[in-house]
């Protein structure tokens, strides 16, 4: 059996990279400045929590990729809370054509970061092949 283990990201500032995903709910496991966080993302249905790091990379200049989903059930909660803490959105929550609730920001290394509900429509949506 097969399972996505983690995502890693550039960064090209450690501290606000990890002060970046600190305010969005991730818990920092692994701590080695200035190159390398892993990070633990909160459990959801009793299923092992995923993890997620950030790596510096010579030469990173961001852009659009990699682009980053962070999926909470509490979206509009989320999107406050990232506003209380001074974050900046390109746009707010929305529902798209493809059924997720999604709001746009970037990280610090330019990452677009895209916090989301998607519910069931992720992995059972309605153009899901049989």
């Amino acid at each position: 059996m097969r399972r996505l283990n983690q995502h890693t990201v550039p960064l090209v500032d450690y501290a606000a990279s990890v002060a970046f995903y600190e305010m969005l709910g991730l818990k920092l496991i692994v701590n080695a400045p200035p190159r390398y966080a892993r990070f633990e993302l909160p459990e959801r249905d009793g299923a092992e929590p995923s993890t997620f790091s950030i790596e510096w990379v010579d030469g990173w200049t961001g852009g659009d990729w990699p682009q980053i989903w962070f999926e909470s059930d509490r979206l509009d909660d989320l999107v406050a809370e990232l506003k209380a803490n001074g974050l900046v959105l390109e746009s707010e929550p929305q529902v798209m054509s493809y059924l997720w609730r999604v709001a746009h920001l970037r990280g610090q290394a330019g990452n677009r970061v895209t916090p989301c509900h998607a519910g069931e429509n992720r992995r059972n949506p309605p153009r899901r092949l049989k």
